[in-house]
């Protein structure tokens, strides 16, 4: 057996769990990690859970607030420990790599978004999946958006008729919340990070029309805004991206001969306060249009039917939580919304009651989602290869903006597999 290393560990008493359960090891104690690192401690699929960072004390100060088992000294240590699985939040940039190599140790992994930075790290993920049999999920919100779960539940029974167009939106502007964000997780050279090109983070808009519409980008021609605040952020010659857009348009070919566009805004004003991804479906027989305020159900014979309601997020708890005493107050709706009517919690487990959520609802159901795809063995709702339909599409958007939108071929690969 391979030699173990040692875990710091506190004496926290657990109640007792439902078998089967794994350990989980969170790599990345940043401010997105807290929430969800709640969320699997309260979980009764998980025995227990701990915690990494390359800023031991942050990872110290996790632990001690959520009563964690320990500490790993880093993520070679992690790897090396006996958690079966690790939950990945770190910079947005470096998840393909850790992904293959946790996969490659053996462990089961949930991800942030993005999948990956390039092509070869996605194909690179998809390759580690496939010849290790471990469970991979990506943790996309937007598939759990409400307007997503309504317009896959309308496509599932038909009312779109033929769907042939969507729009998916994720305009967050940098004054809501993210100088903040970015100067926790990037020190002194923040900047440099900060510059993050819009479209390789595509997810948030992609995912939330993919996920209602089972079809996938085959090209794309995109358009790249440069950005004119001139404070150093967008600055190619800060940028470790060398990147300059803050805004980016991207208007893909779908598979199945229809088309869908993306815009992905960093200098938007758009009112604090209103959720940042809105998600538009056009089908030959129904209409699902959501704006900042409302979302409405057409059909080519009948009333305009107002269903903003069944997607409104309620109330959640966790506004005064110390998992978000770091986080800036801009960006705390995001970590407190309820689910809507829509969704359907009747299978979380009860210790998920009264606990946070957050992102239009969505945390508690990607956490329980996860944790049961690898309890039951079976594929989570975005794995591998449908994280890949998600976060290719932008990479290769990206690379169409850099040359003055020149239609680009998207490859594809492949739906995931079906039972052995």
């Amino acid at each position: 057996m391979p030699q173990r290393s040692a875990l710091v560990t506190t004496d926290q008493p657990r109640s007792p769990r439902s078998l089967p359960v794994f350990a989980i090891g969170i790599v990345g104690a940043g401010q997105f990690a807290g929430a969800f690192a709640k969320l699997f401690n309260a979980h009764p699929g998980i025995s227990r859970v701990t915690v990494t960072d390359l800023l031991p004390d942050r990872a110290a100060t996790l632990v001690g607030e959520l009563g964690l088992a320990g500490v790993a000294d880093d993520f070679d240590a992690m790897l090396d420990s006996d958690v079966d699985a690790v939950a990945i939040f770190t910079q947005r940039w470096t998840h393909g790599p850790l992904v293959v190599q946790a996969l490659r140790a053996g462990k089961h992994v949930y991800s942030a978004v993005p999948m990956a930075f390039t092509v070869e790290e996605i194909a690179a993920i998809i390759d580690a999946v496939r010849e290790t049999g471990l469970t991979y999920m990506m943790g996309e919100t937007s598939f759990y958006h409400p307007a997503t779960v309504l317009a896959r539940q309308k496509a599932a029974e038909g009312a779109f008729g033929r769907l042939f167009y969507a729009e998916g939106d994720y305009v967050h502007d940098m004054d809501h919340g993210f100088y903040a964000a970015y100067q926790y997780s990037g020190g002194a050279d923040w900047k440099r990070t900060a510059s993050y090109p819009p479209l390789k983070y595509p997810t948030h808009a992609i995912g939330g029309v993919l996920g209602a519409w089972n079809t996938h980008a085959v090209s794309v021609s995109a358009i790249g805004v440069p950005d004119q605040r001139g404070d150093g952020v967008f600055d190619k010659s800060v940028s470790m991206f060398a990147n300059d857009f803050s805004n980016a348009t991207a208007f893909f070919e779908t598979a199945d001969g229809g088309s869908m566009r993306t815009n992905e805004f960093r200098r938007v004003g758009l009112a604090g306060g209103v959720p940042e991804s809105r998600f538009t479906f056009y089908g030959s027989e129904g209409i699902l249009e959501q704006n900042s305020q409302s979302t409405l159900w057409h059909e080519r014979s009948g009333p305009l039917h107002d269903l903003s309601d069944l997607v409104r997020p309620g109330w959640a708890s966790g506004a005064d939580d110390p998992v978000l005493a770091s986080v800036d107050p801009k960006l705390h709706d995001s970590f407190i919304s309820g689910h809507a009517p829509v969704h359907d919690t009747s299978g979380l487990p009860v210790e998920f009651k009264g606990l946070g959520n957050g992102h239009m609802g969505s945390h508690q159901l990607l956490v329980h989602d996860f944790v049961t795809a690898v309890n039951d063995r079976r594929l989570p709702s975005v794995n591998a290869w449908v994280a890949a339909r998600y976060t290719l599409p932008g990479i290769v958007a990206h690379e169409s903006a850099l040359r003055g939108g020149e239609r680009l071929r998207i490859d594809d690969f492949g739906d995931a597999p079906g039972p052995a």
